[in-house]
Parts: C-alpha cells; sequence; structure tokens
C-alpha cells in the first residue's frame, strides 16, 4: 500500500504546486544535535605550529577553513534557515580547531562534495577537510590524513515497506545511489556489477530519489544512513550487515606532516578528556548506536 500512497502524495504536489506539504517525498527534515549536551571546547592559549604552512597562513587570517558536508544527519548537516552546521564531525573540526589554538566560533565551514575533497584540498580552498572521509591508499597518494576518529561500514538504505532487499547479495538488477566519487559507489560498481549504480552530488538527492521510488536503494556508511533512517523511520529503515570497514579521517595538504600529527595529538587528546565521547552522544548518538570503541590512531610516517 505504502507505493501508491506516496504516488498519491506525488500526484496532490502536482496539483497544488506545493511541494513543503508532501513532507514523505522529500529528504527527511534537518534535525540538530542536543545542544545542552555538547563539550565545551578550551581554545589552547599560545599554541604555534611554525612548521606547518597551513596553520602559518590560518593563523594569519585569524581561523580555520574547513571542509565539511552539509547533508548527513547527526554527522554534518546545514540549517537552511540560520545556515548554521552541526553533527558530529563539525564537533571533530571544532576540537580541532580548538587545539590548534583556534576559537571553533571562529572557524569558516565550506560545503564540500565528495568528488572535489582532494581538490580542495591541494588547492589551498580549505585547511582541513572533516566529512565522512574514508582514509585508503589511493588517497593518501594525494592527501594526508589524521586520525581516524571512527570506523563505519558500507549498508544499505531502503524504503520501510521493501521486503527484497537484505543485503548487497540482492540488489541484482536494482538501482542503488550513491555520492559521486565516494567509496561506497567504487565498491558497488566493482563488486556488484549487476547492480545499476547511479551517482550525485549529495545523499540528499539520493534519499529523495528513495522516498520518491525512483531508485531502489541508497548506498553508503552506516553512519550516514542510520541518520537518514532516524529521522524518519516510518518511511526508511537500515538493512543488512556491514560489508566493508570505513575509516574516518581528517584530510590534510599532503606535506604538510606537522599539521597532521598536530591533529593526531589532538584526538588524542580529546578521546582522554572525554569530549569526543560526549560529542558522540549528543550527536551521531541519536541515532541509537552507542559510542563505539575509538579506533587507534595512524600516525604514519612522513614520506
Amino acid at each position: 500500500m505504502r507505493p501508491r500512497r506516496t504516488f498519491a502524495a506525488l500526484a496532490l504536489c502536482g496539483l497544488v504546486l506545493l511541494a513543503t506539504a508532501c513532507g514523505k517525498v522529500s529528504s527527511p527534515p534537518v534535525k540538530g544535535p542536543e545542544a545542552d549536551r555538547l563539550p565545551v571546547y578550551a581554545v589552547a592559549e599560545g599554541f604555534e605550529l611554525p612548521a606547518s604552512p597551513t596553520w602559518r597562513t590560518a593563523e594569519s587570517r585569524g581561523h580555520l577553513v574547513v571542509g565539511v558536508k552539509d547533508d548527513q544527519p547527526y554527522l554534518g548537516e546545514k540549517d537552511p534557515g540560520t545556515g548554521i552546521y552541526s553533527g558530529f564531525d563539525i564537533e571533530i573540526a571544532k576540537m580541532m580547531s580548538a587545539s590548534l589554538g583556534f576559537a571553533p566560533r571562529t572557524i569558516e565551514f565550506k560545503t564540500i562534495a565528495s568528488a572535489n575533497r582532494e581538490t580542495a584540498l591541494k588547492n589551498g580552498q580549505v585547511d582541513i577537510y572533516v566529512g565522512t572521509y574514508t582514509i585508503n591508499a589511493p588517497r593518501k597518494r594525494q592527501v594526508g590524513f589524521a586520525g581516524p576518529y571512527y570506523v563505519a561500514g558500507q549498508r544499505l538504505l531502503v524504503r520501510a515497506d521493501e521486503t527484497g532487499i537484505h543485503g548487497p547479495q540482492d540488489l541484482a538488477g536494482k538501482t542503488v545511489c550513491s555520492a559521486a566519487g565516494s567509496t561506497p559507489l567504487q565498491r558497488i560498481q566493482e563488486n556488484y556489477p549487476e547492480t545499476r549504480a547511479v551517482a550525485y552530488d549529495t545523499y540528499s538527492v539520493c534519499v529523495d530519489k528513495l522516498l520518491t521510488l525512483q531508485v531502489d536503494a541508497v548506498t553508503t556508511d552506516d553512519t550516514i544512513l542510520l541518520g537518514y533512517a532516524a529521522k524518519d523511520p516510518d518511511e526508511l529503515r537500515v538493512v543488512g550487515k556491514a560489508f566493508s570497514q570505513e575509516p574516518y579521517g581528517i584530510g590534510v595538504p599532503r606535506s604538510d606532516h606537522a599539521l597532521r600529527f598536530a591533529l593526531d595529538d589532538a584526538l588524542a587528546a580529546n578521546e582522554r578528556n572525554g569530549n569526543r565521547k560526549k560529542a558522540y552522544e549528543a550527536t551521531l548518538g541519536l541515532s541509537g548506536v552507542p559510542a563505539p570503541k575509538p579506533p587507534p590512531i595512524d600516525r604514519y610516517p612522513a614520506s
């Protein structure tokens, strides 16, 4: 019955030309973190990192420029009304800013699509990138990574009344959506060639396509999918077990080893003082998944 209800809702939207009246056929509404539970990050006084050209540039302008996502519930999401970013990745960015001597409130956030992350770091559009950025060998040939600070796994998001998809083994002949340039998209294309894979710049577009019956599933990291499902549990659910490991890191310019090592130190310090866990519980933890044990930091040598 649900597909007929959805088609009826779409028809009504077309008649009245009022898309805002049809909430079930577009992305779920923004839900921010529990602000009163978020940590307050103490800014490091007198911090200096002269060996880092990125830090010196940020110091001269007075703040960090951080690349992020803006459509990932509880991870990195921008409120269209206020322009405020929120989520676990945003909190990680704030921790790093404070540890590097910059007040978190001064951060300049820039939304950068998955396919453009390496270019943004190489061209100096952003100082660092914090946005479900999986560390892997091909990317490490282009940029550097601090962390990881979280390990996710690839899964599938389907409509709540879907009965035929329980995991990637059920995707033959199905249309599956993911973000252009993302690791999950590449994995589906390489490992499940009988799937019809389509790509868009953002996952929010994929979710729109799923809710309007234009694709059969959305695939990416379970952290992202759980956020969407938590916002619209009557229409969406996450299925199957994780079929990958996705270690999230903080992207930095490849040659700026001083900055990478300083961020590794900052991640470790914020784990010890409890900030990371508090930030998780007030953001991503709202999806119902308890805070996992943090992964060991990979302090790989300069090369």
